[in-house]
């Protein structure tokens, strides 16, 4: 029986969304919603598209009311980052599961009062940060989890893009603290999360940002220094306004045993070495050429629908990266490090911060 979806926001991230969803049997897509007509009709075409069939799907403009949808099992709530916490929470009212885009949300208590009603409910909530289902990346968290790479010493985690006028200018609430959140919130979240993943949990964040743009509220430059709980440091370098155009991700692992680093859009190995197992470089370049994070995310929120096996990325794990960014963007506000854990934080706190 197939596992009917109701997918809320039609913008460009839906459309990941919308060709996982058809690639996997085991769901249905039953009702989308918008505020736009136009995008509604889009993501409804592109799925039959990508189906084949011509299936009925309800096109809704209130959220609300597909949430309150029989033939509804599980959302995605693929909006704008501001209204995530808020449509994941009345949907798990609603006895509702949730597949909820990054970032969970853009305030911690909105974060915890996510938590806190998952648990109440027990309904499933995933939150994605689908780069922890690439193969590869999964296999070095087992090589670190079984003390094959040793102990964590230091990370680095680059992120050098784009994102010229044109790109804010195309929605209202890009480069806003009130619906955007930043962008280390927007853009470099997953190399956060990643960082945090493979090394361990933080211990004090100092970070320092900095905006050149005029036409956005949000930093434009981010960096940031990470103090690991187990004595590991790591260095965020992020910025949006590389010219002309992308030059790509990084991220850099040095563990007492092992060295590994992955470069350009995480799609090439620049350097595996781990100490008495020569033959891990070998595999690690095999899995970099499977890129189906999406699928395999999927396929764990639909197991965990169907069974009593948690997912991968629950709330809990989706709070820490944020939170992460939470403490360097405190950071920058009061010129000190930023002790964990964090109590207090919304990006409306950063308002006028830079």
């Amino acid at each position: 029986m197939s596992v009917t979806i109701g997918l809320i926001g039609c913008g460009a991230i839906s459309r990941k969304h919308l060709k996982t969803i058809a690639n996997i049997a085991s769901v249905q897509l039953t009702a989308v919603s918008d505020v736009d007509d136009d995008r509604m009709s889009e993501a409804v075409e592109r799925y039959r598209t990508l189906t084949g069939e011509q299936t009925s799907i309800a096109k809704l403009n209130d959220y609300k009311a597909l949430i309150k949808r029989k033939d509804v099992d599980a959302v995605v709530v693929s909006l704008l980052s501001s209204m995530h916490a808020t449509v994941a929470q009345e949907a798990l009212k609603a006895g509702k599961h949730v597949m909820l885009e990054k970032p969970i949300a853009l305030s911690l208590q909105d974060t915890d009062e996510l938590i806190n009603l998952q648990q109440l409910t027990n309904n499933v909530v995933l939150v994605c940060h689908q780069l922890r289902y690439r193969p590869v990346f999964q296999k070095i968290k087992w090589l670190m989890d079984e003390g094959i790479t040793g102990k964590p010493y230091y990370g680095t985690a680059s992120l050098k893009i784009h994102r010229p006028e044109s790109y804010y200018s195309s929605a209202a609430w890009r480069g806003s603290w009130e619906k955007d959140g930043g962008m280390l919130v927007n853009q470099g979240i997953h190399l956060v999360d990643l960082l945090i993943w493979l090394l361990g949990d933080i211990h004090s964040v100092y970070g320092q940002l900095a905006r050149y743009l005029p036409f956005k509220e949000t930093e434009d430059v981010a960096s940031g220094i990470l103090h690991f709980k187990n004595g590991a440091k790591a260095v965020i370098d992020a910025n949006s306004i590389t010219l002309p155009n992308n030059l790509g991700y990084e991220l850099t692992l040095i563990y007492d045993k092992a060295t590994i680093s992955i470069k350009g859009g995480f799609d090439r190995l620049e350097r595996c070495f781990v100490e008495g197992h020569p033959e891990i470089e070998k595999e690690l370049n095999l899995l970099m050429n499977d890129t189906r994070e999406h699928e395999y995310m999927y396929e764990d929120f639909i197991n965990a629908l169907k069974s009593t096996k948690p997912v991968k990325m629950p709330c809990i794990e989706g709070k820490k990266a944020f939170e992460a960014i939470a403490g360097l963007y405190l950071s920058h506000i009061k010129n000190k490090a930023t002790p964990f854990p964090i109590e207090n934080f919304s990006t409306l706190d950063m308002k006028g911060s830079c």
